[in-house]
């Protein structure tokens, strides 16, 4: 049996600021961005097409708002709106923890767009090219998750499990006497931050490291994505569910069920049409 380690939130104060576990999770997620954006700028196929190192610097301002307002808005739309619209003070209170993957992608998918616009690049091009740079800043953001013991997984049906875990109840303090959670549960944020983020991103990387039809790696990404998110979920507790012909669904199912549609669409669209010659540069809107 273990007992989740339940670290202090903060991880150091700079004079009255204090700077939060959380908020360092995504200035690793944006570095990573940046870090594996040069690697994929030199693979032969993607430096064909002219990119530089001032785009993805670009790129990732806006990104950045995408991630926080989208995530943010997400989180207040799709999943705990009573809450939110009761406390609206919270919402502006993101070093709490609290960010929609769903609500963030919707959003780095405005914001890439207005990017695309501004530079004069077809937005489909954007997409295939910063599909690859996500994953690992998701596995971020749910290592976040964990350290603020968010996002509970359910009880074990086998507490004998080596990894199942005594899970903090987050409504008392942390310290110095815990309120657990009932019961033996599954570390959901570790589940998602190997499966959802990093093995999401090898096979991802692997797939973009050749020549593909335009939007294929975007596609992709969303369909490994969806798929990923409704295995991990299974282990989760959820926010809210439904019952549909006696199954439940859970919230996070019901927003990335549509993804993986959309994805199988996308692929099928993109590799019939094959919009892009082998070799040929992109064409600027």
């Amino acid at each position: 049996m273990l007992i989740h380690p339940m670290p202090d939130a903060i991880a150091f104060h700079l004079g009255p600021v204090q700077v939060h576990w959380y908020g360092l999770m995504y200035v690793l997620a944006f570095a990573l961005f940046i870090a594996l954006g040069r690697v994929r700028i030199k693979q032969p196929h993607i430096a064909a097409q002219g990119w530089k190192n001032q785009d993805l610097d670009d790129m990732l301002f806006y990104g950045m708002l995408g991630v926080v307002i989208g995530g943010r808005l997400g989180e207040v739309l799709f999943y705990r709106p009573g809450f939110f619209f009761s406390n609206p003070i919270e919402i502006v209170e993101v070093w709490h923890g609290g960010m929609s993957f769903h609500g963030g992608f919707l959003g780095v998918l405005i914001a890439m767009a207005l990017w695309a616009r501004k530079s004069r690049r077809n937005i489909l091009d954007v997409y295939d090219f910063i599909a690859p740079l996500v994953p690992l800043g998701y596995a971020c953001g749910r290592l976040g998750n964990f350290i603020n013991a968010e996002l509970p997984g359910r009880v074990v049906s086998d507490p004998t499990l080596p990894w199942a875990m005594l899970w903090p109840d987050t409504q008392f303090p942390l310290s110095p006497n815990p309120v657990f959670l009932q019961g033996l549960r599954h570390p959901s944020p570790l589940y998602q931050l190997l499966i959802d983020g990093i093995v999401v991103f090898i096979i991802l990387w692997i797939y973009a490291r050749k020549e593909r039809p335009r939007l294929a790696v975007g596609a992709m990404f969303t369909l490994l994505y969806g798929i990923a998110r409704c295995f991990t979920e299974y282990f989760r507790t959820p926010d809210w569910e439904v019952t549909w012909a006696g199954i439940p669904i859970t919230s996070g199912q019901m927003l990335s069920i549509p993804m993986i549609v959309g994805a199988l669409a996308m692929l099928f669209w993109t590799y019939r049409n094959n919009r892009r010659k082998p070799g040929a540069l992109p064409a600027r809107a």
